[in-house]
């Protein structure tokens, strides 16, 4: 054992905590979901294109989908 005591009270304290961190369906966000969802779905198919093919056209737009979403949530955040 390590020592640690975990009571309910911590336990529904940190619960609340990641719940209020987490919202993803706030009236700013919502709109942009579905579309960092299919951002990050490119960024998966161009890493696998890259692996099948070695052509580095598809690591870089991979990384430069990657630095948008990025961007994007930062913005996102600042709006909200």
């Amino acid at each position: 054992m390590l020592g640690i005591t975990v009571t309910p009270s911590l336990f529904l304290h940190c619960r609340r905590t990641v719940s209020e961190r987490r919202t993803w369906d706030s009236p700013v966000r919502e709109p942009w979901n579905p579309i960092i969802h299919h951002l990050l779905k490119a960024v998966d198919t161009h890493n696998q294109l890259y692996f099948q093919t070695c052509n580095e056209w598809h690591l870089e737009k991979a990384r430069e989908m990657r630095a948008y979403v990025v961007e994007l949530k930062d913005w996102i955040k600042n709006q909200e």
